[in-house]
């Protein structure tokens, strides 16, 4: 982050809806938006130059859209990855999981209240990860019949049943804490649940990116849904 203050770069070809973010991001006092953008190419241009603390992007956008925008910001190959959040009104299933595998370390529908947008601005800049509870719940379950191929992370012994060679399976609590990740809880709601410490519920969170070899929060959600970690779950 900058100081004490989060530069957003807001990307969306819709006039209306930029200004709508920026009246709210910047009625934030530790928040500046420092770039708009029309598409997607514009927006990688402009973020690779000014280097803000979080690309704030819609999906559907021309010359590039916004998930391919993410892969060049955000994804594997990025040589200096920038955190980048979606916001989106197209919810299909397709488009989230691949904002996932492109690097994105959060995504909010854009009918989602303005305090759900500040929340995952902050996540996103400090390094983690917010997921629109409505969006974890019913996407990332849906997504689960649909994967097309595994994540690197996934594509290893079964963690969950003790692995195989040179694995570390997941302990039980480490799993309950990845079920309620999973069903959009945040920490503290987590910590909760389970009566344990934020601190405790955090050295988890931890110790399951390690194993998976995950990159936030948002794919230790994923790898749940779409290994059945979920399934049978109502907590």
């Amino acid at each position: 982050m900058s100081g004490m203050t989060i530069r957003v770069l807001l990307a969306d070809d819709q006039e209306m809806i930029r200004a709508a973010f920026r009246m709210i991001i910047d009625s934030q006092p530790d928040m500046r938006v420092v770039a708009q953008a029309v598409d997607g190419a514009e927006a990688v241009e402009q973020a690779r130059a000014l280097r803000p603390d979080v690309c704030l992007l819609d999906i559907r956008m021309p010359r590039l859209d916004g998930l391919e925008a993410t892969r060049l910001l955000a994804g594997p190959d990025a040589t200096d990855p920038l955190n980048v959040l979606i916001a989106t009104t197209f919810d299909l299933d397709e488009y989230v999981y691949r904002a996932l595998r492109n690097g994105a370390c959060g995504f909010l529908l854009k009918d989602g209240a303005p305090g759900l947008l500040t929340e995952a601005v902050r996540a996103a800049a400090a390094g983690n990860s917010l997921i629109s509870p409505s969006v974890t719940v019913r996407l990332l379950a849906q997504m689960a019949p649909h994967r097309r191929a595994p994540a690197p992370s996934e594509a290893r012994p079964d963690r969950t049943a003790g692995g195989g060679p040179g694995t570390e399976p997941l302990t039980q609590r480490e799993l309950d804490v990845v079920r309620r990740v999973a069903r959009g809880r945040t920490n503290e709601e987590v910590a909760a649940d389970l009566y344990v410490t934020l601190s405790t519920v955090k050295t988890h969170l931890g110790n399951v990116q390690r194993k998976l070899a995950a990159r936030n929060r948002v794919e230790i959600a994923a790898w749940a849904w779409e290994n059945g970690i979920c399934h049978g779950d109502q907590g």
